[in-house]
């Protein structure tokens, strides 16, 4: 399945990300990637998505136009590309959940 999004100048995001050479950040992408997966109704039921791999390969510049490309896998994980264009800017894999996480405020088990 795939989505597109036009990424404006006027992206709230653009603030400071960087001054003379607008970039949009890699955390935005990744949550436009989950928007898409939520509005296809791919993700069956999963309230909770773990980002197990993600490559930002070619930054993303205001004007450009993304799709967002997805497949669910048999392992019930979803694969994605993000393009502009033809040239793929990011691509990874979501994997279900598994419910709601507590903050480790830097803790660690004993």
């Amino acid at each position: 399945m795939s989505d597109s999004l036009h990424i404006s100048i006027g992206h709230p995001a653009f603030e400071g990300h960087f001054p003379g050479t607008p970039l949009l950040p890699g955390v935005v992408l990744l949550d436009e990637m989950l928007h898409a997966v939520l509005q296809s109704g791919a993700q069956d039921r999963v309230q909770n998505w773990t980002i197990a791999a993600a490559k930002f390969l070619h930054p993303v510049r205001p004007g450009a136009t993304l799709t967002f490309e997805h497949e669910r896998l048999a392992s019930g994980g979803i694969r994605f590309t993000i393009r502009s264009g033809e040239r793929a800017v990011a691509s990874g894999l979501l994997i279900p959940g598994s419910g709601c996480h507590e903050p480790d405020h830097g803790h660690q088990a004993s």
